[in-house]
């Protein structure tokens, strides 16, 4: 396979991203990342998970954007606290190859949402051990309607879809792998050399996007209540108004 990653493209959404946003901006961005991993560290570390109390899950999930509005419902109604610890615990820590990990904690929840499984599984992967695993989130790449950032800076011949959604967790990964490897010739490493600095670019290209979309299909009155890139960015990785956000 020839260049994954359309280098151009992705230094003109960086442009972009610096008109409307401060880059000091985004290193706070990254830095809550960086917070919020250390509290996902520190309780899904695999002696603590045993030990976490319901509260505890729910605070996990309300710091997670596609389950935090519905993080009691999830834990009240659809799955048992005890069980959920165990599929989390073997997401994370079991021997098995990493897409039949991914696979099954996904089948577990198929239940919910169709984003919700694999949104969630990405985060617990990605915030738990954040040099070894990668995000996926709807934004990123929502294989139902065939967008996100990802193929917005990707070239037409890189194909996200697979077989299974945990053989597509593996496409994700060598996606976002290529990105934060030309993350220096886009100008994007200068947010953080580290994998978080992706996702930071990542989620300003989606919104970027989401700007253009709902521009042109929505009235000016409702563009005018429209998140600004810090705040909607935030909110799409589960940092926004954090410190409220109980852990």
């Amino acid at each position: 396979m020839g260049q994954i990653v359309d280098t151009e493209t992705a230094r003109e959404f960086m442009k972009e991203i610096l008109d409307k946003i401060e880059e000091v901006q985004l290193v706070k961005i990254c830095h809550d990342l960086t917070e919020k991993s250390k509290r996902f560290q520190e309780k899904l570390a695999e002696d603590s998970l045993r030990q976490l109390s319901k509260e505890e899950v729910l605070g996990i999930l309300k710091q997670v954007f596609c389950t935090r509005r519905k993080a009691g419902k999830i834990l009240e109604e659809i799955v048992d606290y005890q069980y959920f610890k165990t599929w989390i615990n073997d997401l994370l820590y079991s021997q098995m190859p990493l897409q039949h990990r991914f696979q099954t904690f996904c089948d577990h929840l198929n239940n919910l949402e169709k984003n919700i499984p694999f949104d969630l599984a990405g985060e617990l992967l990605h915030f738990t051990f954040p040099n070894k695993y990668w995000l996926w989130s709807r934004w990123m790449w929502d294989p139902s309607v065939k967008t996100g950032s990802l193929p917005l800076v990707t070239t037409e011949d890189f194909d996200l879809n697979a077989p299974t959604i945990g053989e597509m967790y593996l496409r994700v990964g060598k996606g976002v792998a290529f990105v934060h490897e030309v993350g220096e010739a886009a100008g994007f490493q200068t947010i953080s050399r580290s994998l978080f600095g992706t996702d930071v670019f990542l989620s300003c290209v989606y919104v970027i996007y989401a700007y253009t979309v709902l521009k042109m299909r929505m009235t000016q009155e409702f563009n005018k209540v429209m998140p600004g890139l810090s705040e909607f960015s935030r909110r799409i990785l589960g940092v926004y108004q954090m410190k409220k956000v109980s852990g």
